[in-house]
């Protein structure tokens, strides 16, 4: 993901900025005027199955065994036929949506978006995502001797996909939800130009999985009510602003998942407090499906070293940084999300 702040982004920073700004200001001239009953937006009291933490957290686990998964190395191939077997275990049906992708370095990406479809027949229909490649550069690394070591990712990226699949698990056990939901797990996310590259970066060299798929969905004219991406939703610390491009596209799931949130005792985890705006594979979505996405992504205001927290992009980003809590935290409010429809 790419963050647009004064080290990044330069004038765009100010735009976005400013976008922000009036879009948080509209959104809550808005709220006022309408309702602020969560009642509105979900259950009122705990639904649905319990997120396993434990479970997640060997999710995440299984595939950092794998090491990095960066794109078009044997640890990505092992971890992608992992993914896959996961998804069929659990009831989904599963697409393999493949294609070369140029990367700003001129490298070919062989690229593979895997859609595990739960209740495929259902025409009302969720998107959760996350990303499941590994950054090929610790580039944010305090040692500049590792800014070109692979980063095993468990947070930035396995955290997200232990998520979904932990939530295919207990969906598909449960066998009480009324609707289609589409799990992709989206891959070349994180090949965007490093920090220590010539390469002008304006944001598009990230998210090559989901802006592949979001101009060529698995399923013609494809549409869902909402979508939720998960990134970096297991690091020790986390909590998970509103992201402010996700209030621009998508304010109403915004509310929706910081209501749900509350509901089930994770309140703390969800300040209801305006975080940075990023680009991440929420936006193609977004922008080319038009379908409202929210990004749930760590936030941390006070971190010297990044807003993504101490870990991001860097030789550190491994298991001992991970948190079962936030797992939970997270995991439980998407399944309340789920299941208040």
């Amino acid at each position: 993901m790419y963050i647009y702040n004064k080290e990044k982004g330069g004038r765009l920073a100010i735009i976005v900025f400013v976008m922000t700004a009036l879009v948080t200001l509209a959104y809550g001239c808005k709220t006022n005027n309408t309702t602020n009953d969560s009642e509105m937006l979900v259950k009122q009291t705990p639904v649905g199955p319990d997120f396993n933490a434990d479970s997640a957290y060997n999710f995440c686990k299984t595939q950092c065994d794998f090491g990095p998964r960066t794109m078009n190395s044997k640890a990505h191939e092992d971890c992608r036929e992992w993914i896959i077997g996961k998804f069929k275990q659990y009831g989904c049906t599963v697409t393999e949506q493949q294609a070369d992708i140029t990367a700003w370095d001129g490298k070919t990406l062989k690229c593979t978006n895997i859609i595990a479809s739960y209740k495929p027949e259902k025409t009302t229909r969720v998107l959760l995502c996350a990303h499941w490649d590994s950054r090929p550069w610790a580039d944010n690394d305090p040692d500049s001797a590792n800014w070109k070591t692979p980063v095993m990712a468990a947070n930035d990226g396995a955290s997200g996909v232990a998520v979904l699949l932990e939530i295919a698990r207990i969906v598909n056990k449960a066998d009480s939800l009324d609707m289609g939901v589409d799990f992709i797990c989206f891959d070349a996310e994180d090949y965007g130009v490093p920090q220590w590259s010539d390469v002008t970066d304006m944001g598009d060299s990230w998210a090559l999985g989901a802006q592949y798929w979001s101009k060529n969905p698995h399923r013609k004219d494809y549409e869902a009510a909402y979508g939720i991406l998960l990134d970096m939703v297991g690091g020790q610390g986390a909590q998970f602003y509103q992201e402010g491009m996700s209030l621009t596209f998508a304010p109403m799931i915004v509310k929706k998942i910081h209501a749900a949130a509350k509901v089930v005792g994770y309140g703390s985890y969800f300040p209801d407090k305006v975080g940075g705006s990023i680009t991440d594979d929420h936006i193609p979505i977004n922008q080319n499906r038009n379908i409202p996405t929210a990004d749930i992504i760590a936030y941390y205001p006070d971190c010297e070293q990044s807003s993504f927290g101490p870990t991001w992009h860097t030789i550190n980003d491994t298991m001992e940084h991970i948190d079962r809590n936030t797992l939970k935290a997270v995991g439980q409010t998407v399944v309340q999300v789920l299941f208040s429809n």
